[in-house]
């Protein structure tokens, strides 16, 4: 089974676009079609950014984005990396990837260092077919 760690933008555009291709994904993650790997920091992040006023994402979907999350989740505390990063609240989703051996699916790939298990929601969906 594919592994994946699903970075908080993929996860957001999924709130907000039921028919792009985040939201594809995700739905496939609730459906059991991956195996979803997920830190308590990852949940963290997922739970602050979903919140934002300035989304406007019905509390109602927010909860049910998170509630189906952690019932889908494999939550591990994977050791830090030190390989340099752009921005350092990656890191987590970056070594939760590298440590589990998962595909990590983020629509900021410039965030990342180009490596083959880093892929766009369009490139990991691609790879599917």
């Amino acid at each position: 089974m594919r592994k994946v760690v699903v970075d908080t933008n993929v996860v957001v555009s999924s709130a907000l676009s039921s028919g792009g291709k985040p939201a594809v994904i995700m739905n496939l993650c609730y459906s059991g079609a991956f195996q979803f790997f997920c830190t308590t920091e990852i949940m963290g992040e997922y739970r602050r950014v979903l919140s934002y006023d300035r989304l406007n994402i019905a509390p109602g979907t927010q909860s049910g984005i998170l509630d189906a999350v952690e019932e889908i989740a494999i939550l591990i505390e994977p050791a830090a990396s030190t390989i340099p990063l752009p921005d350092e609240t990656d890191r987590i989703f970056y070594d939760t990837a590298k440590e589990t051996g998962a595909t990590l699916i983020t629509g900021n790939a410039k965030h990342y260092p180009e490596e083959d298990f880093i892929m766009t929601p369009s490139r990991f969906l691609e790879g599917l077919k």
